[in-house]
């Protein structure tokens, strides 16, 4: 069993897709289901459900999945180790971000690695704090920006910003003109809510004062991400509470106004890997912790 074999695996693995997969590993189809052929005879099962519409992972395949992302990166973390013994500088920063709630702070943050480390290529992956954790763990990212949990693990995190969540109102609607705002004012208005399997602590917030002030009946829409959630305010269909990143988005059509009675906040911070030696000098954490904002 070859590492190609494996890396050429994930790839399969990761896009469900050969002709997709061959070109994320820069070699031909062909060539690409032949080893994954050998890999399956090697292994004595199958590795995929091949159909002519789709492509799936087997159980058996899922197990070989784990297990294969924690080899490659352990091989990733073992040539860091030995060109970091070996006095190299660092080759390539993998960062993970609750994109878009960085919107403000990443384009400065890679400005300053950037300036710091010229040569180095980065790359950015967007994806929810517990993939970022996950991935963290495994050696696929260096660095992540998540928002706080109770249990990092052996995880090492420090808090870089604290942010309110404030009323998002189109421009049309008469809220919008209004200087006080109170949450019994929002009985006569359609409202936008998260509606996810796994109610994140903000979520169960605001949840609960729906609840506790007859708004439940209110929710005209619901929806899984913060992006959606002010596309349907910008057009006016109504309103719904978001963290103040959404501040920075360009040519936005709504305002954000305070609510008495909602005092609700988000924390966002930076987590890396102890074991990582990329992560885990000095300069890229200072250059993340010089993000901070007063008052966090």
């Amino acid at each position: 069993m070859e590492l190609r074999q494996l890396s050429y695996f994930k790839a399969v693995a990761e896009e469900l897709h050969f002709g997709r997969a061959a070109a994320r590993v820069r070699i031909a189809q062909p060539a690409l289901s032949n080893h994954v052929m050998a890999l399956e005879k090697e292994l004595g099962c199958a590795l995929f459900i091949r159909s002519t519409r789709r492509v799936e992972l087997t159980r058996a395949g899922e197990t070989f999945y784990d297990r294969c992302v924690r080899i490659l990166s352990e091989v990733d973390l073992t040539t860091e180790l030995t060109r970091a013994a070996g006095g190299s500088r660092m080759r390539q920063i993998k960062i993970g971000t609750v994109y878009p709630a960085t919107i403000g702070m990443l384009p400065t943050f890679l400005a300053k690695i950037a300036r710091k480390f010229p040569d180095v290529k980065i790359h950015i992956a967007a994806g929810n704090t517990g993939e970022i954790i996950r991935n963290l763990e495994s050696g696929q990212i260096n660095l992540g920006f998540i928002r706080p949990v109770e249990n990092i693990g052996a995880l090492r995190f420090f808090s870089i910003a604290s942010e309110r969540y404030y009323l998002a109102v189109g421009h049309g609607n008469p809220l919008a003109e209004r200087d006080e705002i109170t949450i019994d004012d929002l009985s006569d208005q359609k409202l936008i809510a998260f509606s996810r399997q796994n109610l994140s602590f903000s979520e169960r917030y605001f949840q609960e004062k729906f609840e506790a002030y007859d708004l439940v009946k209110n929710i005209a829409y619901s929806c899984d991400d913060t992006w959606s959630l002010v596309s349907l305010v910008s057009a006016g269909l109504g309103i719904g509470f978001v963290p103040e990143w959404t501040r920075e988005l360009p040519n936005r059509a709504f305002e954000l106004k305070k609510v008495r009675g909602i005092d609700f906040r988000i924390g966002l911070g930076v987590a890396w890997n102890r074991e990582d030696p990329t992560a885990a000098r000095d300069d890229i954490v200072d250059i993340a912790r010089s993000l901070a904002r007063p008052g966090r």
